[in-house]
């Protein structure tokens, strides 16, 4: 029988809490089911492209080769928001765990899959095009995965806690961005890459597939023996039962009050994700390597190290936001990051001559102010959506308005043709800003919202 929303709240606070348990175990597996999710989608990017010329023919144009790169990488962000939409659905309707668990069973069926793969030699081009369509439904599978796993977590943490909970769950991301850095360089050192006939290639790449597939199996199991379902949906689910008013998350989400919230927090996200991509494609991809001149092995030192300051900063906005307010903090940020972010973009660009200790100090500083926000956008989101849609709100929220952002090139490109005389990146960088921050005032502050009011 599901509990009341008055007795669930009363067994959210207080030291002696009999679910202190549920709270702690549903946490792990929030930062667990992020740490996989974000492991698995680095997976081709830092992993799998040295190896591609296993599966495709070795006279291709580097045009051709770009190309077929870029669809590895592109085939995920295009199957997350559709899993993100699906699965949200699912939690909402059938609630956070059975969620979580199906998608996380589903990518690890799927990433098992992709290591198994033959490569050119024995399919032809076809092994490429089932290992796009295999990355293209794990990437479904992982848009699923956070959608259940991270409401669930939220719904369980008291309120005066939801930030710093926030912030340590996002924090995975970047300690998955090391340790698939760590993986990769380790594999490489062991397994030698000279063509497609060479160990990595061959099956070096194979064995972090692997790995990310026993995580999630590991996670998997962690969901069904040791996290419960969300107490406050059960209470939700059990009161629109007994009213007969229940209806579907979907449309639910895009109508009245709550489609204006999500139109809201979807400008704040596309905003906010502009600015996260010129972090954390653009700057290792063309800053770095092309404009700043970096090696490989400087390249990768000066990431690990930023992204193990990301650790730490993200827990620290969790924890600023929840002292002065998510819609204070997000205005701050943003500000921040037009004008301290652009000032610190522009020296890395114009950065060529700068020796190395002053280059992994202004990459440090430019990546945690641009990704400020991150440690506060999981209870914020979470908090602007009622229990009904929340998983929903959150998923698709945080999901679909990755999509406009994924351009980014083009946008540079095309600033550069009409301003050509100033920097296209800083100026694009400033956009994000001030778009986040404007879909950050249009909304109001959450910090104090009661989650087991189920239309708030």
């Amino acid at each position: 029988m599901a509990r009341s929303p008055r007795t669930v709240a009363s067994g959210l606070s207080g030291s002696s809490d009999p679910r202190a348990a549920k709270r702690r175990s549903s946490a792990i597996g929030a930062f667990f089911a992020e740490f996989v999710d974000m492991f698995d989608i680095y997976l081709p990017t830092v992993v799998l492209t040295p190896a591609l010329v296993y599966f495709r023919p070795s006279n291709l144009s580097p045009g051709v080769e770009a190309i077929l790169t870029s669809l590895v990488f592109a085939t995920t962000l295009i199957g997350r928001p559709i899993g993100a939409i699906i699965f949200g659905v699912v939690a909402d309707r059938l609630g956070r765990k059975r969620s979580t668990m199906i998608s996380v069973a589903g990518f690890g069926i799927l990433t098992l899959a992709i290591a198994l793969v033959p490569g050119y030699a024995t399919l032809g081009l076809a092994s490429f095009w089932i290992l796009i369509a295999l990355r293209f439904l794990d990437g479904i599978c992982l848009g699923g995965g956070y959608t259940g796993a991270l409401p669930l977590a939220m719904e369980y943490s008291p309120k005066h806690k939801r930030g710093l909970l926030g912030g340590i769950i996002l924090a995975a991301f970047p300690l998955a961005y090391i340790a698939i850095n760590l993986c990769a360089l380790a594999a490489l050192a062991i397994f030698p890459l000279a063509g497609p006939d060479s160990p990595y290639a061959v099956w070096g790449w194979r064995i972090p597939f692997v790995i990310g597939a026993l995580l999630a199996f590991l996670l998997f199991f962690y969901y069904k023996h040791k996290v419960s379902e969300s107490e406050i949906w059960e209470a939700s689910a059990g009161a629109a039962s007994k009213s007969e008013k229940a209806s579907a998350p979907l449309r639910e989400l895009l109508r009245g009050k709550t489609g204006r919230t999500f139109v809201q927090v979807f400008t704040m996200m596309t905003g906010f994700w502009l600015t996260q991509n010129l972090v954390t494609l653009y700057l290792p991809t063309i800053v770095l390597p092309d404009l700043v001149g970096l090696s490989d092995t400087e390249l990768n030192v000066t990431l690990l190290i930023a992204y193990a300051c990301l650790v730490a900063s993200y827990i620290g906005s969790g924890v600023l936001g929840q002292r002065f307010g998510r819609r204070r903090f997000f205005i701050a940020a943003g500000i921040g990051i037009v004008v301290a972010g652009t000032a610190l973009l522009s020296v890395l660009v114009n950065g060529k001559d700068l020796p190395l200790p002053m280059i992994v100090l202004v990459v440090c500083a430019f990546s945690i102010i641009v990704t400020a926000p991150w440690g506060v956008i999981l209870a914020y989101i979470n908090e602007r959506f009622r229990t009904d849609v929340r998983a929903s709100g959150f998923g698709i929220g945080f999901s679909v308005s990755v999509v406009i952002p994924s351009f980014y090139a083009f946008y540079l490109a095309g600033l550069g043709d009409l301003i050509p005389n100033l920097p296209a990146a800083p100026i694009l960088l400033a956009i994000g800003a001030i778009l986040g921050t404007i879909g950050a005032a249009m909304g109001p502050e959450t910090k104090d919202v009661d989650f087991t009011e189920t239309r708030p």
